[in-house]
């Protein structure tokens, strides 16, 4: 069968044997936002044409949304993959498209997943894990199924601080400064809030007490920081690519947290469990 993860900025396929094993896996900076209105189709032909013949195609991650081929409706929590292979929706002969996961938090507020579903279900076990990214991810399993989750913008936030607001004016890239992200990591731990904690990103610098690439591992160590310190975990397994997962490996040990890293491909064992129920 052929497994897609397909995202807002990005399109990775996996060919999978019949025991699940990765044959080939290919990638392309073809995520929604870059697909025209209606033309999925034709972008699916572009990168996977010659695979086309093995069925089924199961398609996880924002394809499903809105703004994607078909919106596939979230399936509330507590969501294994029996809730999830029970609403995913055919979009053309063999071509299956993966419903999100929904909760809402202690206050009544929804949140809401698409894609990392099956990347925690397919890492094949219980417990909480810890997703990085533009929205961090943190997921507890319960028996195979998730039963509750929480979002954190911290990617984007970074992001946004650096390259639209005042800290950004005395950054520059460079080589990550270790030191300054543990520094940044402990003071997320301090008085004051986070608010106050940024504005000294900009004060710090002012004061020569970091540079240009030093004052950027900071910033990335006071949010991270904050994130790991709300999410009060001892123990959390790290699921995503290793330039993801690393900053918060570093972070949780700074933490006394216990960070497990995952098998960043665990999306494509989850597909194929999808794509195997639909026989």
């Amino acid at each position: 069968m052929i497994g897609i993860d397909w995202g807002t900025s990005a399109f990775r396929a996996y060919r999978l044997g019949a025991g699940g094993e990765i044959l080939e896996s290919r990638a392309a900076p073809k995520g929604i936002l870059a697909v025209p209105a209606g033309k999925f189709a034709d972008v699916l032909q572009d990168e996977i044409g010659d695979w086309l013949d093995q069925k089924p195609v199961v398609m996880s991650g924002m394809v499903g949304s809105r703004q994607g081929w078909v919106e596939a409706p979230y399936v509330p929590c507590p969501a294994g993959f029996a809730e999830i292979s029970g609403a995913m929706r055919q979009v053309r002969e063999g071509v299956w498209v993966v419903p999100g996961v929904s909760c809402r938090d202690a206050a009544g507020v929804p949140d809401v997943m698409r894609g990392e579903e099956v990347q925690i279900l397919g890492a094949g076990r219980d417990g909480l894990f810890c997703l990085p990214g533009t929205h961090s991810k943190w997921v507890e399993v319960e028996d195979g199924r998730i039963t509750r989750f929480s979002t954190h913008m911290t990617g984007e936030v970074y992001a946004v601080l650096k390259q639209h607001s005042i800290l950004g004016r005395m950054m520059e890239e460079g080589t990550p400064d270790t030191n300054a992200f543990a520094q940044g990591v402990a003071r997320s731990g301090q008085g004051g809030g986070v608010l106050h904690h940024l504005f000294g990103v900009r004060t710090r610098g002012l004061m020569g007490e970091l540079g240009p690439a030093a004052s950027a591992s900071y910033l990335s160590g006071i949010l991270i920081g904050h994130e790991l310190r709300n999410a009060r975990a001892r123990d959390v397994h790290l699921l995503g690519a290793p330039a993801l997962t690393r900053l918060y490996e570093e972070a949780a040990g700074l933490l006394s947290v216990t960070a497990r890293p995952m098998d960043p491909d665990a999306a494509a064992r989850g597909l194929f469990r999808l794509g195997g129920m639909l026989r």
